[in-house]
Protein backbone atom coordinates (compact mmCIF):
# COMPACT_ATOMS: atom_id res chain seq x y z
CA UNK A 1 0.00 0.00 0.00
CA UNK A 2 1.09 3.29 -0.92
CA UNK A 3 -0.15 6.74 0.55
CA UNK A 4 0.95 10.10 -0.24
CA UNK A 5 0.21 14.07 0.31
CA UNK A 6 0.74 17.01 -1.03
CA UNK A 7 -0.43 20.34 -0.20
CA UNK A 8 -1.10 22.48 -3.17
CA UNK A 9 -3.48 25.50 -3.86
CA UNK A 10 -4.67 25.95 -0.36
CA UNK A 11 -6.06 22.10 -0.37
CA UNK A 12 -4.56 18.87 0.37
CA UNK A 13 -4.13 15.66 -1.97
CA UNK A 14 -3.56 12.53 -0.67
CA UNK A 15 -3.44 9.21 -2.65
CA UNK A 16 -4.49 5.80 -1.78
CA UNK A 17 -2.49 3.00 -4.31
CA UNK A 18 -2.74 -0.53 -3.51
CA UNK A 19 -4.99 -2.45 -0.97
CA UNK A 20 -6.11 -1.07 1.99
CA UNK A 21 -6.42 -3.86 4.29
CA UNK A 22 -5.89 -4.62 7.67
CA UNK A 23 -2.24 -5.15 8.13
CA UNK A 24 -1.86 -2.33 5.80
CA UNK A 25 -4.35 0.51 8.02
CA UNK A 26 -2.01 1.09 10.35
CA UNK A 27 0.50 2.82 8.07
CA UNK A 28 -1.61 4.84 6.15
CA UNK A 29 -3.54 6.28 9.74
CA UNK A 30 0.19 7.34 10.59
CA UNK A 31 0.59 8.97 7.26
CA UNK A 32 -3.29 10.27 7.04
CA UNK A 33 -2.54 11.59 10.54
CA UNK A 34 -1.50 15.41 9.18
CA UNK A 35 -5.05 15.66 7.15
CA UNK A 36 -7.08 14.98 10.72
CA UNK A 37 -7.13 18.74 11.05
CA UNK A 38 -6.61 20.17 8.06
CA UNK A 39 -7.52 23.98 9.73
CA UNK A 40 -10.11 24.93 7.11
CA UNK A 41 -8.22 23.06 3.92
CA UNK A 42 -10.05 20.65 1.85
CA UNK A 43 -8.91 17.21 1.23
CA UNK A 44 -9.16 15.79 -2.26
CA UNK A 45 -8.35 11.55 -1.77
CA UNK A 46 -7.38 10.02 -5.33
CA UNK A 47 -8.64 6.47 -5.38
CA UNK A 48 -8.05 5.95 -8.90
CA UNK A 49 -5.41 2.94 -7.89
CA UNK A 50 -7.07 1.86 -4.69
CA UNK A 51 -7.69 -1.69 -5.52
CA UNK A 52 -9.62 -2.89 -2.32
CA UNK A 53 -10.59 -1.04 0.81
CA UNK A 54 -11.56 -3.45 4.19
CA UNK A 55 -13.66 -1.80 7.45
CA UNK A 56 -10.17 -0.65 8.80
CA UNK A 57 -10.00 1.31 5.85
CA UNK A 58 -13.30 2.61 6.20
CA UNK A 59 -12.86 3.49 9.71
CA UNK A 60 -9.57 5.74 8.92
CA UNK A 61 -11.52 7.64 6.14
CA UNK A 62 -14.65 8.13 8.65
CA UNK A 63 -11.99 9.68 11.19
CA UNK A 64 -10.51 11.88 8.76
CA UNK A 65 -13.94 13.01 7.54
CA UNK A 66 -14.96 13.92 11.18
CA UNK A 67 -11.92 15.95 11.72
CA UNK A 68 -11.96 17.45 8.84
CA UNK A 69 -15.58 18.63 8.82
CA UNK A 70 -14.83 19.43 12.92
CA UNK A 71 -12.34 22.55 11.65
CA UNK A 72 -14.59 23.63 8.83
CA UNK A 73 -13.02 21.33 5.63
CA UNK A 74 -14.57 18.76 3.32
CA UNK A 75 -13.02 15.78 1.85
CA UNK A 76 -13.74 14.89 -1.57
CA UNK A 77 -12.96 11.30 -2.93
CA UNK A 78 -11.97 11.09 -6.51
CA UNK A 79 -11.90 8.43 -9.37
CA UNK A 80 -13.33 5.88 -6.95
CA UNK A 81 -13.62 2.71 -9.08
CA UNK A 82 -17.32 0.92 -9.08
CA UNK A 83 -16.21 -2.35 -6.78
CA UNK A 84 -14.91 0.16 -4.00
CA UNK A 85 -18.09 2.58 -4.71
CA UNK A 86 -20.27 -0.49 -4.19
CA UNK A 87 -18.38 -0.89 -0.67
CA UNK A 88 -19.35 2.69 0.51
CA UNK A 89 -23.06 1.72 -0.82
CA UNK A 90 -23.34 -1.31 0.42
CA UNK A 91 -21.95 0.31 4.28
CA UNK A 92 -23.94 4.10 3.62
CA UNK A 93 -21.30 5.48 3.60
CA UNK A 94 -21.97 6.49 -0.23
CA UNK A 95 -23.98 9.20 1.86
CA UNK A 96 -21.21 10.59 3.78
CA UNK A 97 -18.43 11.30 1.60
CA UNK A 98 -18.15 13.76 -1.86
CA UNK A 99 -17.50 12.05 -4.70
CA UNK A 100 -16.14 13.28 -8.36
Amino acid sequence: MKTTIQEKDGKYFATLEGELDTAAAVEVEKVLQPLYNTNGKDVIIDCQHLEYIASSGLRILLSLLKGAMAGGSKVTLRNVNDDIKNVFRLTGFINLFEFE
